[in-house]
């Protein structure tokens, strides 16, 4: 385990940081989101509209719910977990692109679910990786946890399933973009225990 690096609780004034992160960690879906409400003028750009729902109180998968690992000096990595409850059935997809996630995460209703992971690209593979992981079971306190990954995504499916979970469904991910690339989105769940 990556002993050099700090596990923290996330501050407001990480709202930026975990942003990137989590646009990172959804290989630009995250800001092809935002990029629809920066149309609408809340925001001058994606990672602005990103900041701005990361420093809310009282939302799924703000700061409030948030990890950092710190190493070397810098921030390296986040994860953003929290219970996802029984209101996830009642909530519609306002684009296409989100109907097969939100499909999915539904089927983990109950669950501890774990939005994003991820850590910057100069420090993947020492660890870090797995210590956030460690740390999101370990706060699932027993129950089962959920997450969603693109089934291109060898290395996170390999993370994962070296750790207990395994593929619970599929959905096909609709594409963003003439020349996205084709794949699948995967729920993994860790049974409970």
């Amino acid at each position: 385990m990556a002993s050099f690096a700090a596990l923290r609780p996330a501050e407001r004034r990480d709202a930026a940081e975990l942003a990137i992160l989590v646009d990172i960690g959804s290989h630009g879906f995250a800001s092809w989101l935002w990029f629809a409400e920066v149309a609408g003028g809340s925001a001058d750009t994606p990672l602005e509209r990103g900041r701005m729902k990361m420093s809310r109180d009282g939302a799924w998968g703000n700061w409030q719910s948030a990890v950092i690992a710190d190493a070397y000096g810098e921030i390296a990595g986040t994860a953003v977990g929290y219970t996802l409850g029984g209101e996830i059935g009642a909530v519609a997809a306002d684009r296409p692109a989100l109907e097969p996630v939100i499909a999915l995460q539904k089927q983990a209703a109950g669950n501890w679910f774990i939005g994003t992971l991820a850590v910057y690209r100069h420090l993947r593979g020492i660890g870090i990786g797995k210590r956030l992981l460690v740390d999101q079971i370990e706060k699932a306190d027993g129950r089962a946890v959920s997450l969603i990954t693109a089934s291109d995504n060898e290395a996170a499916l390999a993370l994962y399933e070296k750790n207990g979970f395994s593929q619970a469904a599929r959905a096909e991910a609709v594409p963003l973009f003439e020349n996205s690339r084709k794949h699948e989105w995967v729920l993994l769940t860790r049974l409970a225990g």
